[in-house]
């Protein structure tokens, strides 16, 4: 009697913990198809009106798409130009650093490894300007490339990649080289087929990365024809007046290719975090 009480309340309280999770999602889903005058109207009172408009209106998803001093799918398409050029190479030389520290043996690897992860533990604030500095000298400010190519290497990618690869036998990759494979052919072959949930999970947080940076395209990058996607949102506040409307639009249309992605590959990313020995 006591277990099924007990799963009640888990089930109860995941059902609150999710509500409350979702519940700034679906204000900011249904508030983007308010008029800008009803958007903070009804905060206050608590009824169906605080989350369903009570009138229903598509200007603000117009205004965003129709405004040609801020063309909202340029900047859906700049981001895109960088996200998944970003995602592929971060996936290639990732896996091939991973691959090397989980499974190869070389001299000095485990001091060499220390170094690497304990840029972990320098913020990216800190970072900052001898970046920009560096990609002011490769003569790539207001280009794509100081987005792209900085971003290809991630300290944290290698990390979780090599928790996953540590857990493949190597008896496996052995049999491979016994066969004649190089070991190139041996983390094509052997360690990428069996790695999917890792790479698939690191997939998805590189893209996120990249679909929500905002602080370093904005340092880089001053074409407006060239402006990401978070950075063309926050130019809807300005001193003047904030475009509550347009930014609950734009942050709508934005999350609608994350929450695809997720929907698509949640098996994948759930069981490459659990599977990789990252936690919390």
């Amino acid at each position: 009697m006591a277990k099924p009480m007990l799963s009640a309340a888990k089930l109860l309280l995941m059902i609150v913990l999710a509500a409350i999770a979702l519940l700034p999602i679906v204000w900011m889903a249904f508030g983007s198809f308010r008029a800008h005058e009803e958007i903070f109207k009804y905060a206050s009172d608590m009824d169906w009106r605080t989350i369903f408009p009570v009138e229903w209106t598509l200007d603000n998803y117009r205004a965003i798409f129709s405004d040609e001093t801020k063309p909202f799918g340029r900047f859906i398409a700049n981001t895109l130009l960088v996200a998944v050029p970003v995602t592929v190479l971060s996936l290639i030389f990732n896996s091939l650093a991973a691959f090397a520290f989980a499974k190869l043996r070389f001299r000095f690897k485990k001091t060499i490894f220390a170094f690497f992860l304990s840029a972990l533990v320098i913020p990216g604030e800190v970072t900052l300007v001898p970046s920009y500095l560096l990609m002011s000298d490769f003569g790539w400010i207001d280009q794509y490339a100081a987005l792209i190519v900085p971003a290809v290497v991630s300290v944290f990618g290698v990390f979780l990649l090599v928790q996953f690869f540590s857990d493949i036998p190597r008896d496996l990759l052995e049999a491979g080289r016994m066969d004649g494979a190089s070991w190139l052919r041996v983390y094509r072959s052997v360690v990428l087929p069996a790695a999917v949930p890792a790479i698939v999970t690191l997939a998805v947080i590189t893209f996120l990365g990249q679909w929500d940076a905002y602080l370093w395209p904005l340092v880089v990058l001053n074409d407006q024809n060239k402006m990401m996607l978070q950075v063309a949102i926050a130019t809807f506040s300005n001193l003047q007046v904030t475009e509550w409307g347009r930014i609950l639009a734009a942050d709508t249309v934005s999350s609608l290719p994350i929450l695809v992605l997720f929907l698509f590959v949640q098996r994948y990313y759930v069981q490459g975090i659990a599977m990789s020995g990252i936690k919390g």
